[in-house]
């Protein structure tokens, strides 16, 4: 078992390090050709970050263990809002709270998130994701990739440094080590179930959950250090959109999706209406309240082995 635990660490850490150097390759390509750093951001960087969840959701779906897949999407994006854009809130509350007067920096990506959640959640009423389900999720995301598009088309890019050659070996590089790691953390995952008995849908949705949302941990952490946190909460959303419709329309489109117990989706749901008190208060409340997303999100994962 402790062989396994260290190939699960290990699994985690070339996710991480390979979604990192794929966005930096990735990046440095697409600006080597011509593309706009602005598209580029909200492309290749924002995929960047969901890159762990979609290799190990995909994965777990073609080796037929679809609950892993679930659990990790829907433990991600609670995890993105309850954990990372919670410790946000409390660190630097002004990035997230609105401004006297003023809608929140995160306004237009805090709707954008809200209606993919809202179309996902009515999708799974019938307890299945379903072929035609997937390919409504997926329009879905074309449809919001296009509305983020027109906004950050007015705006400035951030600056993507080009590596040269080096930017095909981070690329392919970077991949595979997400590839072999996915297959580590899958492959884990499942031993530890198995073993303690826990379900795959439990382990899904906070081991490897928690595990794949590290790189937006990360980023946010370091984002706020340097002054950019408004940044890190936009893109927070904007992985939550990517995990829920692509995905999730992804896999669906190998094999249907069985949704367990559709009380999940409804916290899944309470927790993206819970952004709303982040982007409407005054900092001070957005600061309160990040706190109470945290003891919520700390209460939440430990009632999933308690009901056990």
């Amino acid at each position: 078992m402790i062989i396994t635990i260290l190939l699960f660490i290990v699994g985690l850490a070339l996710l991480i390090k390979g979604a990192d150097y794929f966005v930096e390759g990735g990046g440095g390509l697409a600006a080597r050709y011509g593309v706009p750093s602005a598209v580029i951001g909200f492309t290749i960087i924002a995929f960047g970050t969901s890159l762990p969840e979609f290799v190990v959701s995909i994965n777990a779906i073609i080796t037929d263990n679809p609950d892993v897949a679930l659990g990790n999407v829907l433990g991600s994006n609670i995890a993105n809002i309850a954990l990372v854009l919670a410790l946000c809130a409390m660190i630097s509350p002004t990035v997230i709270a609105r401004a006297e007067g003023e809608k929140s920096k995160v306004y237009t990506e805090t709707m954008l998130m809200l209606a993919a959640t809202a179309v996902f959640a009515v999708l799974c009423l019938n307890n299945v994701i379903s072929l035609v389900d997937g390919i409504i999720l997926l329009v879905t995301f074309g449809i919001i990739l296009y509305v983020i598009y027109k906004k950050i088309g007015k705006e400035p890019g951030t600056r993507i440094e080009i590596h040269g050659n080096l930017d095909w070996g981070y690329t392919v590089g970077g991949l595979v080590a997400v590839i072999i790691g996915s297959q580590l953390v899958l492959d884990s995952a499942v031993s530890i179930a198995t073993a303690f008995g826990i379900p795959a849908f439990v382990i899904g949705m906070s081991m490897v959950a928690v595990g794949t949302s590290l790189p937006e941990l990360a980023t946010s952490l370091v984002a706020i250090l340097k002054g950019d946190a408004g940044i890190s909460a936009g893109n927070l959303l904007g992985s939550n959109i990517f995990n829920l419709l692509l995905v999730l329309g992804t896999g669906a489109l190998i094999r249907p999706l069985a949704i367990p117990n559709i009380s999940d989706i409804a916290i899944l749901v309470l927790f993206s209406l819970a952004v709303i008190p982040l982007i409407k208060g005054s900092p001070k409340v957005t600061r309160v309240w990040g706190l109470v997303l945290l003891v919520a999100y700390i209460a939440y994962m430990a009632s999933l082995y308690v009901m056990i």
